[in-house]
């Protein structure tokens, strides 16, 4: 899987969800400092940063979950504010968590269409109609490369990139125009993570549906990603294009402890610092 046979994010391409200036406490505890973040219309943007770094409270502040202390939010050039993850998703904003919301004694077609279940009319009674969902599922998760025994088998009896691949499909399947990942790779064996990063590849290829990717395998970021934000103490310190970096950069600006005040303090000495120069 390279990246270079990929179509590049057009240098047009519309920003869909902006954030300025975002800040977010809980207590005394600050998580997010003062964060903007832009992400444009089929773009698939890396997020990392150490454990602590805000990293999950700036997703669920993207997805309806938390309300921002301070700040604007705008989708699609509008500022909007989002009372709940329902508002968000009524937008087209997917979130799939680290614990994937899938329920592991119903079957894969259940799963797929759980809260928005398929129905028919018989006898005059609203019941659900198994077969059409079988069908859909069934014919989707084959559309994707998404290899399962049976969409009749129970979620808890599949590997565990089998079942992360269901809920990336399903979040697919509501047609989303954002899909935010929440470490989706996270203890998963180098064939099931191959398997959903060829997901995320295809969307970056179709470009229609913008991603934003919590991930710690820095190679991997380089394989699907465009860009990446590095968040660090609350703050984003890193925006850089993945073309314009590589791995070893970003592990060397991530050992180096950099904060914004510190990358602020040596611009103000010796100007503008670019990804390259901030290794040496």
């Amino acid at each position: 899987m390279t990246s270079d046979i990929l179509p590049p994010l057009p240098v047009d391409a519309p920003v869909i969800l902006e954030m300025q200036h975002i800040s977010k406490s809980f207590g005394p505890v600050t998580a997010l400092v003062d964060v903007s973040l832009k992400l444009r219309k089929g773009e698939v943007l890396a997020l990392v940063g150490d454990n602590g770094a805000g990293k999950s409270t700036l997703i669920k502040t993207m997805s309806g979950f938390h309300a921002p202390d301070g700040g604007k939010m705008f989708f699609n050039g509008k500022e909007t504010h989002f009372a709940s993850p329902r508002d968000a998703r009524a937008l087209g904003i997917e979130t799939v968590y680290q614990d994937l919301a899938l329920i592991g004694d119903l079957s894969v077609y259940h799963n797929m269409f759980l809260g928005r279940e398929q129905r028919r009319r018989f006898l005059g009674f609203n019941l659900l109609d198994n077969e059409r969902m079988r069908e859909l599922s069934r014919s989707y998760l084959d559309t994707l490369g998404i290899a399962i025994p049976s969409v009749n088998s129970t979620v808890d009896m599949l590997s565990g990139g089998q079942r992360q691949c269901i809920a990336v499909a399903r979040s697919i399947y509501s047609s989303p125009t954002v899909l935010i990942l929440d470490e989706p790779l996270a203890a998963l064996g180098v064939r099931e993570s191959a398997h959903v990063l060829g997901l995320i590849q295809n969307l970056r290829r179709q470009r229609e549906v913008s991603v934003v990717l919590i991930v710690h395998n820095y190679n991997q970021i380089f394989e699907v990603c465009d860009r990446i934000n590095f968040l660090h103490s609350g703050e984003i310190v890193l925006d850089a294009a993945t073309s314009e970096t590589s791995e070893e950069e970003l592990i060397r600006i991530v050992k180096s402890g950099l904060g914004k005040r510190a990358i602020l303090a040596a611009e103000q000495e010796i100007g503008p610092i670019s990804p390259i120069e901030l290794r040496n």
